[in-house]
């Protein structure tokens, strides 16, 4: 027992002293924190094999410390929350975010030594034994713990003990290669690469050396063995590529050119597969192959409990990975946030904390702050009554699909539906606008004037 290290962070000193003493008499090593600060400095030069942490101090919040040591520490060592304002509440949210226990003040002699020695051997076994353990911790970012994530999540942890091709629907911005990310780590594939295909900007004539490989250059099949490939979009994904990545997952070599094919698929979509099998635009043959093992990601605003993890999240990221100044939501900024409708979903969160850290003055996100974030978010058109996709927080490539389905269905509509008239319109060919209005998902008989 006496090699375990452990750390205890509270800002009252009689607390300190007192578990100090405690934990001392039982043979371990003690250090002490009293502040959020103190505590970074001392768990990273420490390395602690515990933390015992206090929920609430006057700098930094213990959730905040914790969301912080979870990220940034693969695997974490144990945490138990102390709090003298314990509620169900805050021990759900401790728990969800990854702490062992919590245990309330008053201290209990007995709890407080029982809890230390279960989660030191819960240290012990999860750091010895459970790779699997270590790979789901290392997922870049988090799932979210609702209800709906976390049967997901135990939907993800039996596709990745098999190497069958998964496919991943859910609208724009919902996580779905943070998803994918996760199943990759805790697959058998999680020592290769994890390669993501995305085509946007890739002119035709390049699809097959950018595959396939060629002059010297290895192609991303070839640079994915026994790895993962994600392919980001099937909607977006052109006829050619299709063709060659049914070839290759039929043959079971690359291109059907004798290399054993030993990448592990994952694909996403963003519109429904059956719209886009319809419309001509998914090889129906890729599609079953890759429909082995289907997954669907909901909606941000249909997890709303996933909100504020995911906020915590992201304003310990910034910082850490990227250097921007640290800013706390107040509890009205979270609430905003909370009740929003998010039709951006994750991707639009990560976006605008981003925003606010960089842009924002003082310590602390306010209301009025996180309202303007919101308006910015919304786009109305020039003429209208119809409100046009919110597309601030877009990659370019989505922007532009969205922009395009608005102003093509907006064009349709004056044409009377006739396709005819629209090419003149817009100044396209026909044949190319027939393509383009396949890949958008827009029916010119099911457009009026």
């Amino acid at each position: 027992m006496t090699d375990s290290r452990i750390l205890v962070v509270d800002d009252e000193p009689d607390i300190r002293e007192l578990v100090k003493d405690i934990l001392e008499d039982e043979g371990y090593q003690v250090e002490t924190a009293e502040n959020g600060e103190t505590a970074r400095a001392k768990f990273s030069t420490e390395m602690p094999d515990l933390v015992l942490l206090d929920i609430w101090m006057p700098d930094t919040d213990g959730i905040t410390l914790l969301y912080e040591w979870q990220a940034q520490n693969n695997p974490c060592c144990p945490i138990v929350m102390i709090s003298g304002h314990g509620t169900v509440e805050t021990a759900v949210e401790a728990t969800r975010a990854g702490a062992f226990d919590f245990v309330e003040k008053p201290l209990s002699l007995g709890k407080l030594i029982m809890t230390v020695e279960k989660a030191l051997e819960s240290g012990r076994n999860s750091g010895a034994a459970s790779a699997v353990q270590t790979r789901q911790q290392s997922a870049p970012e988090p799932l979210g713990s609702s209800a709906e994530m976390s049967e997901l999540r135990s939907k993800a942890e039996q596709v990745a003990t098999v190497t069958e091709s998964v496919l991943i629907t859910g609208e724009a911005g919902s996580g779905k290669e943070t998803l994918a990310r996760y199943i990759h780590h805790l697959s058998k594939q999680h020592e290769g690469e994890f390669i993501v295909l995305d085509f946007n900007g890739v002119a035709e004539n390049q699809l097959r050396q950018l595959l396939l490989g060629g002059a010297g250059e290895v192609g991303l099949l070839e640079a994915a063995n026994n790895g993962t490939l994600y392919i980001n979009d099937l909607g977006q994904t052109p006829e050619l590529a299709q063709q060659i990545l049914n070839t290759s997952l039929e043959s079971g070599t690359i291109g059907n050119g004798g290399q054993p094919f030993t990448t592990r698929i994952i694909a996403s979509c963003s519109s429904q597969p059956e719209q886009l099998l319809k419309a001509g635009t998914l090889n129906k043959e890729l599609y079953f192959r890759l429909n082995v093992l289907p997954l669907a990601v909901p909606a941000l605003r249909d997890r709303q409990e996933d909100i504020i993890e995911l906020l915590r999240y992201y304003t310990e990221y910034f910082p850490s990975r990227e250097n921007l100044p640290y800013r706390h939501f107040s509890v009205a900024a979270q609430n905003r946030l909370r009740h929003y409708d998010w039709p951006g979903n994750v991707r639009e969160l990560r976006n605008m904390v981003k925003r606010l850290l960089i842009m924002g003055q003082g310590q602390e996100v306010n209301a009025q702050e996180v309202d303007a974030a919101i308006k910015r978010s919304v786009v109305e058109p020039v003429t209208g009554n119809n409100r046009l996709s919110r597309v601030f927080e877009l990659p370019l490539r989505e922007a532009r699909e969205q922009f395009e389905r608005e102003y093509l269905t907006h064009q349709l509509r004056e044409a009377g539906g006739s396709v005819g008239k629209l090419a003149v319109a817009v100044g396209m060919e026909r044949t190319h606008l027939y393509r383009k209005l396949r890949a958008l998902g827009i029916d010119p008989k099911s457009v009026k004037s």
